[in-house]
């Protein structure tokens, strides 16, 4: 047996997911403890990310519990985990994905397709800003800031017409029943590794990488290594409006991903590629290959993706 600490955001979903790694090693016979900590991502809610520092706003204070020895290992929601992780630190695991998509939720309406034409729309996201825009050019975005809890609220309180999260969190917290509808990828394509659970370690903890190594799930280890890929050859922040999905049949990756305009003055650039992947590195490949694409305009159309 042994004993470890996690360091968790300390939001209801953060700590979900923290509690469910948390039990899943208790299974194991080991002993575990959270650290609940506040980030400077949690703190800043008049700014969007993209204008104050970043996917690395919401995991600084756990890498510090981290580096200090306070914590053994990190739970974090993979897409808001930087591409590149800072010396001496390494991913260790990403757990079985739940619901890649992204959620329609509204009180008054059942799906984007019903508000009319003005209606106000809540997210932050560059990336769900640009895709709303390919959709639905005539509705007003405005900003949406803070944990899960908060976004409803603010709903709640008539703020929006709508607004879009991912259902992934809704599910996990049992809010499924505020879905009313959830985007196909065909439609709106999440973000590099929406939906998954990344355990993040000190690189030289081989010890725990090890104990980690019984939660990793390889199919969707490889699907988001490919996701990550476009995102950190394109510099992917939270200042780029860029979409990675990819989906594994088999050892049949394919991977799609788009990058758009938030002000929608310019259409969405689309690639896509497929083929056979065992491991990690050809995965990254790929989605390296994809990226490239991206880069050099060769690009399907987005025909499908804004129809």
């Amino acid at each position: 047996m042994r004993k470890f600490t996690i360091a968790t955001r300390e939001s209801r979903l953060a700590l979900w997911q923290a509690e469910h790694v948390k039990a899943l090693l208790e299974q194991q016979g080991h002993s575990v403890n959270l650290l609940g900590m506040t980030t400077r991502g949690d703190q800043i809610l008049d700014r969007s990310l993209s204008k104050v520092g970043g996917k690395g706003l919401f995991v600084k204070e756990l890498e510090t519990a981290l580096e200090d020895g306070h914590a053994d290992l990190a739970v974090h929601s993979l897409k808001d985990v930087p591409m590149e992780l800072p010396p001496g630190f390494s991913l260790a695991c990403v757990m079985e994905r739940e619901d890649p998509r992204d959620a329609w939720v509204s009180n008054r309406y059942a799906s984007l397709a019903e508000l009319p034409i003005g209606a106000v729309v809540g997210t932050s996201s560059l990336r769900r800003v640009a895709l709303l825009r390919a959709l639905r050019p005539d509705l007003k975005i405005d900003a949406l800031r803070g944990n899960l809890d908060t976004r409803l609220k603010k709903l709640d309180s008539g703020l929006y017409d709508g607004i879009v999260l991912a259902a992934a969190g809704l599910k996990r917290l049992g809010l499924q029943d505020r879905i009313r509808a959830t985007f196909e990828p065909e439609q709106m394509l999440p973000a590099a590794g929406q939906g998954a659970l990344g355990i993040e370690v000190r690189a030289d903890r081989a010890d725990v990488a090890d104990v980690l190594a019984s939660l990793l799930h390889m199919p969707t280890w490889l699907a988001v290594s490919a996701e990550r890929a476009v995102s950190r050859v394109m510099g992917g922040s939270c200042s780029m409006p860029l979409a990675a999905y990819a989906t594994l049949d088999g050892d049949l990756l394919n991977i799609r991903a788009t990058w758009g305009d938030p002000e929608g003055r310019m259409p969405l650039v689309c690639a896509q590629a497929q083929g056979v992947v065992r491991d990690v590195g050809a995965a990254t490949q790929m989605g390296e290959q994809v990226a490239r694409q991206l880069q050099a305009g060769v690009a399907s159309s987005c025909g499908e993706q804004a129809g």
